[in-house]
């Protein structure tokens, strides 16, 4: 019979699994991010979804053969909502980047975290422990220092409305498509999960492109390789991280997307690097630590 001490540690080592799986998920989506930079807009949206999607579904749909799984699942109509969800969510974060200065969609696009603590807690039924409400808040913080976005002490009306409103709406579709993650990830295994987000994405991504379609040129090719190879490395990652964490505390872990993207603005891209960024990267570290360490206090303080 398992103790309380090796049932502890098995827990602990599997919320430090989960913590590794989303850290290498902030870091492949925002090498994800420098990839769809590099295309400079000079192709659809709909085209780069495309793009994206037949990529992860064909490595999505080899691996599944490879452990033999069968790629349909049991939970169909949850596995069809969280790709719904992730595909609305992809459209309003691409559609954001276009329309809004980058800095701007990404603090905006950066609020998931909020709604994912709210949606778990309605959904899921997740207490939202104050550690995790004080990590929330104090990364969305360094969100905004780390990017200084020209709102910053002013108002939104040099932006569109809708341009707000879609940036607003793809974090809360994708908070909701993360909850649906950890809810599925109870039953179905990992790679069905990330297989229904590209095979919801194609026909809806199509369905959109229409005639407008744009050949890609040279270089073009290799980014929009990138784009399908990070993002699949990295529902890969978030979905073993979102299995092991509750939904709260990864969407807070989540916050290390932003970093890796503004350091390779700055190694890439040649972006400036002040003071503000210092005191925002340390904030979002807190954060990240603080809610890591709360979730581990209480796994400790679990009766057996």
């Amino acid at each position: 019979m398992m103790s309380m001490q090796d049932n502890n540690q098995l827990q602990t080592n599997s919320q430090r699994r989960g913590f590794k799986s989303l850290l290498f998920a902030a870091l492949a989506f925002s090498l994800m991010t420098v990839c769809v930079k590099h295309l400079g807009g000079r192709l659809p949206v709909a085209e780069i979804l495309f793009a994206r999607s037949l990529i992860s579904l064909a490595i999505t749909r080899f691996m599944l053969s490879r452990v033999g799984v069968s790629p349909w699942g049991h939970r169909k109509r949850l596995l069809l909502l969280r790709g719904l969800l992730g595909t609305a969510a992809l459209f309003c974060v691409f559609d954001a980047l276009a329309s809004l200065p980058l800095a701007t969609a990404t603090v905006l696009q950066y609020t998931y975290p909020t709604f994912i603590a709210l949606a778990a807690w309605i959904f899921l039924r997740e207490r939202i422990h104050r550690r995790i409400g004080i990590a929330v808040l104090l990364g969305w913080l360094g969100i905004t220092l780390v990017l200084k976005p020209e709102w910053l002490g002013t108002s939104f009306t040099g932006y569109s409305p809708l341009s707000v409103s879609i940036a607003l709406s793809g974090a809360l579709f994708t908070a909701l498509a993360y909850v649906c993650v950890r809810e599925l990830s109870k039953q179905e295994h990992q790679l069905v999960i990330v297989f229904y987000f590209p095979l919801t994405s194609v026909p809806i991504a199509l369905l959109f492109l229409g005639n407008q379609g744009v050949l890609p040129l040279g270089i073009d090719w290799l980014w929009i390789l990138g784009i399908g190879l990070f993002t699949q490395l990295g529902q890969i990652w978030i979905t073993e991280g979102l299995t092991l964490l509750p939904a709260a505390t990864a969407g807070s872990i989540g916050y290390f997307q932003v970093l890796f993207a503004t350091l390779w603005g700055v190694l890439l891209f040649a972006e400036p690097v002040d003071g503000w960024f210092v005191i925002g990267a340390l904030m979002v570290l807190g954060a990240t630590l603080i809610s890591f360490r709360s979730r581990q206090e209480n796994i400790q303080n679990q009766p057996t």
